[in-house]
């Protein structure tokens, strides 16, 4: 018995059908490592904010229901939005994680976020960077 062992490439052609390809797609040079998970809850509290606002639900606990959270996880994502504008965008903008722990955490961000002098949180958050 004889095998044969060739790499196979497809592509999408009209209306998403397969077709082979000669050789693989070019990566559209995504950027290696995950997005941090406090970017990802930052943004999260940003929609969430939206959606209170926009009267799509009515306060944190409903949103908390519709989320599968317990409420005072809720409250600890939605106190995200205290925070200074150029932090919120900070933390938005973290480079991606490749390996190994995140620098910046949600936990480390409450004590940074129940100050509501923005002066004493860009402080401590220069604090969290350094350290």
């Amino acid at each position: 018995m004889m095998s044969v062992k060739r790499k196979v490439y497809f592509q999408r052609g009209d209306h998403g059908r397969l077709s082979l390809a000669d050789k693989p797609r070019p990566s559209k040079g995504v950027a290696p490592g995950r997005i941090p998970r406090i970017s990802r809850l930052m943004a999260l509290a940003i929609r969430f904010d939206r959606m209170i606002r926009e009267g799509q639900v009515g306060d944190i606990s409903e949103l908390a229901r519709r989320a599968h959270v317990s409420q005072p996880r809720m409250t600890q994502i939605m106190n995200l939005n205290h925070l200074a504008p150029d932090i919120q965008e900070a933390l938005l903008f973290l480079p991606p994680v490749v390996k190994g722990r995140e620098r910046v955490h949600e936990r480390m961000m409450r004590r940074v976020a129940v100050n509501s002098d923005w002066e004493s949180q860009r402080r401590l958050w220069h604090e969290c960077q350094v350290a």
